[in-house]
């Protein structure tokens, strides 16, 4: 048993000097803003919540290989929310619609895989973006639009999640891209990712019967996207960098004469 323990850890402790010197950590914060906007099931007369905001810090592991990319993970703050018109059936101008809007403040765990290339002897990175989002809804507030005397005013206040009615948590996919200069050990980088959930943010009308406000009736679906756009800057932990990444040397072509008349 003791000769096993000692076997295991040995191989671990291999395996983690295998990984250092074979790939890249890097860690990094970025911040920006972006759109968030909801799906709803019955269709309702929406628009997208502009200005919204997010930041966060980012971990990432980097594969040897150049293609292949690496996989991360993100903790990160952002803005969600959605905006629908309540008097679509009483008006017929747009213009003379009245808004009831949430935005829900939320923090979010993107687990991602990146894809990337690198170009100008690795001083640019291009990457691509696939993963899966789970978040915990931390607040909320809303605004309703009225007319009092034929004026429109707004209404504001904060939100008091209830269990039988809203969801805190919640989950979906991401998707997106970007690009990462590279300046000695630390990535500027510039991404725009969207969100696209799976999960409501109000439970559906078979759990929960009633109406809420901008809501005749409980919708059926009620998940919420995002776009957002951000920069960042990462750190690198190791100096060196991937045999892969070096230019490759081009291949010398074969000046041997071979005299076949002697």
């Amino acid at each position: 048993m003791k000769r096993t323990t000692i076997s295991l850890l040995f191989t671990l402790a291999l395996l983690l000097v295998s990984l250092t010197a074979t790939a890249q950590h890097t860690f990094g914060v970025y911040g920006g803003g972006g759109m968030a906007n909801g799906r709803f099931e019955p269709t309702q007369e929406t628009k997208p919540i502009w200005g919204t905001i997010t930041f966060g810090a980012s971990w990432r592991y980097y594969s040897p290989q150049r293609v292949v990319g690496g996989v991360g993970a993100d903790l990160e703050f952002i803005q969600r929310g959605f905006s629908i018109a309540t008097n679509t059936s009483r008006v017929d101008d747009p213009k003379d619609y009245l808004y009831y809007t949430r935005r829900v403040n939320s923090m979010m765990l993107p687990i991602v895989w990146q894809p990337h290339t690198y170009m100008f002897n690795r001083h640019l990175r291009l990457y691509g973006e696939a993963g899966v989002t789970f978040s915990y809804n931390l607040s909320s507030d809303y605004e309703i639009e009225k007319l009092v005397g034929g004026e429109k005013v707004v209404e504001e206040g904060e939100y008091h999640f209830s269990t039988v009615r809203d969801n805190r948590w919640g989950y979906g996919l991401c998707a997106g891209g970007g690009l990462a200069i590279l300046i000695n050990r630390f990535e500027v980088v510039a991404r725009a990712r969207y969100y696209f959930g799976y999960s409501d943010i109000l439970r559906n009308r078979n759990k929960h019967y009633d109406t809420i406000e901008g809501f005749t009736l409980t919708p059926l679906r009620s998940p919420l996207d995002n776009l957002t756009i951000t920069i960042g800057l990462s750190y690198r932990f190791i100096k060196e960098g991937f045999d892969s990444w070096k230019p490759r040397r081009k291949r010398e072509k074969n000046r041997e004469v071979f005299e076949f008349a002697q």
